[in-house]
């Protein structure tokens, strides 16, 4: 392909990109293709000769459209949000462009710069201390792993990078309805899934902050050294919130690093009125969210905070000859603020979603997004048939088909995963599914980036038609 054909093609593509946006909603929202239709009409080798450019886009539209599922279809309501938006899709097209290697300062200066400017509009914009720094990973599992790794060598003094384990009597800390990215964090630090404490929930499946003291207080006497606890704000199942002022003196009282986890409700926090869960950030040492989930910015794009950037920056520094440059003392090289050598310039499209948006735009989607959540929620609670569960956080809204009397639990969930089943397979709506107290429920969440309160209110009629066919 010469630069002729690339203006030729690039301009088709965004067409076509237009074109399926304008189109989205008359996609099935799930992907209806079964197990290995896909990779049928893939050949078993590789083309030997250049293949010509119309050929290929015919393929995509024949052979992988029919296998996407539609993230950003407003009738995809399932998991989290992994939203996108026109401006961040024109900034990712720019940063395809440029390929920058965004390692160190001197490789790319404006993104390193940029960086650094749009963690601190993120800090402004959603109440975190100015006491923190922060870094852009590429999600919140690795953030999460940055952190247990950062207090491993805190408590260590290093000395386990320097000369790996000698003997392990760590101690990490979570809910019940933590997400699996702590138990694998455990694994991949070498602290071991066996010490890695689950904390009991209460009827909010909120963390039981005093059986979290106690467990602490007890590993303390048996001979083991709490390391790290990890709070959650918005769990994965129900958004469930953790007691952080709580946790966080706990946390202080028994010198405990605490890294909070608000992959998904982090951005909730650009509406001051919902920063009353924010209370206690302040005694946290890390924390992290995701505007990839509900900022309106493109996969992958981790907001990750630190209060000691110079145990961040000792526990993943290394320098050899080939990575030394003159600036070096007067920046910041991201390269050594977690896991990862070369990194994309994903600051850009954060910069560009925030600017173009602005900041009264993004928080009026959001205050949208949980005004409906909560309408939805009533609506259900008012529905003879229909269970939600209570408490109802943010624009998450779990609900249940009610349990008919005489039903075994077993049987009840087996027909709400039919029920669920029934739904995605029309294509009309897609959600997903949580499983509390060995009860089944669908998991409804409102923050795609073009949703209405239209497609909120006909997804519960279909939802409510669909629920008096026989199950």
């Amino acid at each position: 392909m010469d630069k002729h054909d690339f203006r030729k093609y690039a301009h088709r593509v965004a067409d076509w990109m237009a074109d399926y946006y304008e189109n989205i909603e008359a996609y099935p929202v799930r992907s209806q293709v079964k197990p290995g239709e896909i990779i049928s009409q893939l050949p078993d080798l590789p083309p030997p000769k250049p293949e010509n450019m119309e050929t290929i886009l015919d393929d995509v539209d024949k052979i992988i459209m029919p296998g996407i599922t539609h993230w950003q279809n407003p009738n995809f309501f399932a998991y989290f949000p992994a939203n996108t938006s026109y401006p961040s899709i024109l900034a990712e097209m720019m940063t395809s462009a440029l390929g920058s290697q965004c390692m160190v300062w001197e490789t790319s200066p404006a993104a390193a710069e940029l960086e650094e400017k749009v963690m601190s509009w993120l800090k402004k914009m959603t109440g975190i201390p100015e006491t923190f720094e922060g870094v852009i990973q590429d999600t919140a599992s690795t953030s999460t792993l940055v952190a247990v790794l950062s207090a491993r060598e805190k408590k260590s003094k290093n000395s386990v990078n320097n000369a790996g384990f000698t003997g392990n009597l760590y101690r990490v800390y979570c809910s019940t309805e933590a997400h699996s990215s702590v138990e694998k964090a455990v694994k991949i630090a070498g602290i071991g899934r066996q010490n890695l404490r689950k904390i009991e929930v209460d009827e909010n499946l909120s963390m039981k902050a005093e059986m979290l003291e106690e467990t602490i207080l007890s590993d303390i006497q048996e001979g083991f050294i709490p390391l790290c606890v990890v709070a959650a704000l918005g769990t994965t199942g129900t958004a469930a919130m953790d007691p952080l002022m709580d946790i966080s003196e706990i946390c202080r009282k028994n010198d405990v690093w605490l890294h909070v986890d608000a992959a998904y409700a982090g951005s909730a926090f650009v509406l001051e009125e919902q920063r009353y869960l924010l209370k206690g950030i302040e005694n946290a040492d890390s924390y992290v969210f995701n505007p990839h989930k509900w900022m309106f910015t493109n996969f992958d794009c981790s907001a990750f905070f630190v209060k000691d950037r110079e145990q961040l920056i000792s526990t993943f520094e290394i320098l050899p000859e080939y990575l030394k440059t003159r600036p070096d003392s007067q920046v910041n090289n991201y390269r050594d603020w977690g896991i990862q050598l070369g990194r994309r310039f994903r600051a850009l499209k954060l910069w560009f979603v925030i600017r173009e948006m602005g900041v009264e735009g993004i928080k009026q989607k959001i205050a949208n997004h949980i005004k409906w959540a909560n309408e939805l929620a009533g609506e259900i609670r008012k529905t003879p048939g229909f269970e939600l569960l209570e408490p109802q956080n943010l624009a998450l809204v779990c609900f249940s088909l009610s349990k008919k009397s005489g039903v075994s639990m077993e049987d009840h969930n087996a027909r709400t995963m039919d029920f669920l089943h029934r739904l995605n397979s029309s294509g009309k709506v897609y959600l997903s599914h949580t499983k509390v107290n060995e009860k089944v429920f669908l998991r409804m969440q409102i923050g795609q980036t073009s949703v209405t309160e239209k497609h909120v209110r006909d997804a519960w009629n279909f939802i409510k038609s669909e629920s008096q066919i026989k199950i």
